[in-house]
């Protein structure tokens, strides 16, 4: 399964603290009310970050490898984790925001899971709740034309850790090698969906929806992803 193997070092390879100031901030800035769901949470840094600013948050990820690690963390305690997976959110009540970040909807590789969940958020946020995510730009497909490669070393393991696309696709190959340099391969395959195809979807649940791009540019421009803002 994804995210068992990389979940060990996402933290060292991946974690980005300005990165999740800036997801805080937008939550805060759109977002009314203090009750949110957040999935595919990965290793919980956004929960936290927005926990300790009293929200009160339930956040979950189909990887019980990365819930693992963000219940390691400091103020772990102010969130209910669970584990689950975001085509099914039926077991849940109603929020006032719903949360999906660092591109965690581009690993639904079918237009009809998209839309499902797009359906499901709908009912499971109060009138005037609102949905944020956020999806890899077009530019993201020009820009892995030619792939993309970083090696080094986690502690004692040896990584490496490519990108490449090949539209709609964009493929991550991550390994890893342990003292002996026995490998351990963990694929990632992505979706890149058009906005206007997204927002043509998202009209249809019933939702009003805004789009920034890299966070604060209003509308869809160049740039590495897309921000919804999906009002009920």
């Amino acid at each position: 399964m994804m995210y068992e193997q990389l979940a060990h070092y996402y933290d060292a390879l991946l974690k980005d603290e300005a990165a999740t100031a800036c997801w805080r901030e937008f939550v805060k800035a759109h977002c009314d009310g203090n009750t949110l769901l957040e999935v595919a949470c990965g290793s919980g840094e956004l929960a936290l970050a927005l926990a300790s600013y009293g929200y009160h948050l339930t956040a979950g990820d189909i990887s019980e490898a990365m819930l693992d690690q963000a219940r390691r963390k400091a103020g772990s305690d102010a969130v209910d984790w669970q584990r689950f997976d975001l085509r099914n959110l039926s077991s849940f009540g109603c929020y006032d925001g719903i949360l999906c970040f660092c591109d965690s909807l581009n690993y639904l590789l079918d237009q009809a899971e998209l839309i499902s969940f797009f359906h499901q958020a709908y009912a499971h946020l109060h009138t005037g709740g609102t949905l944020l995510f956020d999806l890899h730009s077009l530019d993201r497909l020009e820009e892995f034309s030619e792939e993309y490669c970083e090696s080094g070393h986690i502690d004692d393991c040896a990584y490496e850790w490519t990108i490449l696309s090949d539209a709609p696709y964009l493929y991550q190959n991550f390994v890893f090698y342990d003292q002996y340099a026995h490998p351990t391969l963990e694929q990632h395959v992505q979706r890149v969906y058009d906005p206007n195809e997204v927002l043509h979807m998202l009209a249809q649940c019933g939702f009003h929806t805004t789009v920034y791009t890299d966070f604060t540019t209003m509308g869809i421009k160049a740039g590495e992803k897309y921000f919804f803002v999906c009002r009920k």
